[in-house]
C-alpha cells in the first residue's frame, strides 16, 4: 500500500545495498523509486536490470534521467567510485535535494565528496552499520553533517533506523571505519586461528579454551558466521578495509593489524569464488575449514 507524500528516491549504484534498500522501501509504500548504474547498459548488468524491474524501480536512461525529480539521491557505489559518482551527479542535482553518501569510505573522502557537491545539493554522510539483509531499509544507519538533522525525520517517516552522529561530515564514517578495525579484524583472526587449529588437529581444544576465556560468546556459531561472511563478501570487505587503513592514516595511527586483515579478507574472497569453498559454505563450519585447508595447503 502506498503512502501519501512519500519522497521520491533515486539510487546511484544498484548493487546489493541499493537493491535491499529499494526492496524494503517499496514494502512501506515508497512508490517513486528510480535508479542508475553504470552497468545498466552492459551485458553484465542483466541481474541488476532484472532486480530493478522486479522491485518496481524505474531504470533511468542516464544518471541525469534517474536523478530528475528525486527528493533524495542515495549513492551506493564502490568505495573507489564514490567521489567520481558525486562529480558525475553534480550537474543534475538541485539545492533542495538530499545527497546521501552511504559508501564505506574514510572521513577524509566523505569530506572531499561533500565539497564536490557543495551548493549543488544537501550532502549527508551516512554510515550503514550492519548487513542490509535481512533488515533491508530498517538497517541501522548513522547520519552526519549540517543537513543530517533535516534528513532524519524524512527517513523516520519511511520506517528507517537513522541516528544522528554529529554535525560534522565524516563523523558517521569515522565510527563505521574505526569499528571495522575490530569487526573485520576479528573475522580475519578467526580464519587464521581456526585454520591453524584444524590443520594441527586441536580445534576442539581451542574452542573449549576460548569458551572458558570468553563465556558470553558462542564460538562455534561465531566461527561459522565469520568464515561465511569472508567467503561470500571478502573482496568487498578487503576494499572497505583499505578505506579503514586510510582512515587510520588520517588519524595518525599506523594500520599494522588492518593491513593483515586486508590480506586475509581478500584471500577468503578469492577462495570463496571457486571450488571447493564455494560449495562448502552452505554446509557449515567443518566443511568450510576443510575446504580452506585443502585450498591453502594445495598452494
Amino acid at each position: 500500500m502506498s503512502r501519501p507524500n512519500t519522497p521520491s528516491i533515486c539510487f546511484i549504484g544498484f548493487g546489493e545495498a541499493g537493491q535491499a534498500l529499494a526492496s524494503g522501501l517499496r514494502q512501506v509504500g515508497a512508490v517513486r523509486l528510480s535508479a542508475w548504474d553504470i552497468l545498466f547498459p552492459e551485458p553484465a548488468g542483466e541481474r541488476m536490470r532484472a532486480a530493478a524491474d522486479a522491485i518496481g524501480v524505474r531504470r533511468g536512461r542516464s544518471a541525469a534521467d534517474a536523478i530528475a525529480g528525486a527528493d533524495i539521491v542515495l549513492a551506493a557505489v564502490t568505495a573507489a567510485s564514490s567521489l567520481e559518482a558525486a562529480q558525475i551527479a553534480k550537474p543534475d542535482l538541485k539545492p533542495d535535494q538530499f545527497y546521501l553518501d552511504i559508501n564505506s569510505v574514510s572521513p577524509g573522502r566523505k569530506q572531499e565528496t561533500a565539497l564536490a557537491v557543495e551548493s549543488a545539493a544537501r550532502y549527508v554522510d551516512v554510515a550503514v552499520m550492519a548487513p542490509v539483509h535481512p533488515a533491508l531499509h530498517k538497517t541501522p544507519m548513522l547520519l552526519a553533517g549540517p543537513h543530517a538533522a533535516a534528513l532524519a525525520p524524512v527517513l523516520h517517516g519511511l520506517d528507517m533506523s537513522a541516528t544522528i552522529a554529529g554535525e560534522r561530515v565524516g563523523a558517521a564514517a569515522a565510527i563505521k571505519m574505526v569499528r571495522s578495525v575490530m569487526i573485520k579484524g576479528l573475522e580475519a583472526l578467526t580464519l587464521e586461528c581456526f585454520l591453524a587449529a584444524r590443520i594441527a588437529g586441536v580445534e576442539e581444544q581451542i574452542l573449549a579454551s576460548l569458551s572458558k576465556s570468553f563465556p558470553g560468546l558462542d564460538w562455534p556459531q561465531m566461527v561459522e558466521y565469520n568464515l561465511e561472511r569472508m567467503a561470500n563478501h571478502g573482496i568487498r570487505r578487503a576494499h572497505e578495509m583499505e578505506e579503514v587503513a586510510e582512515t587510520l592514516r588520517e588519524l595518525g595511527v599506523a594500520p599494522h593489524m588492518t593491513e593483515g586483515t586486508i590480506k586475509r579478507q581478500y584471500q577468503m574472497g578469492e577462495l570463496g569464488k571457486a571450488s571447493p569453498l564455494e560449495e562448502a559454505v552452505p554446509r557449515g563450519r567443518d566443511a568450510m575449514l576443510d575446504a580452506i585447508a585443502h585450498a591453502t595447503l594445495k598452494r
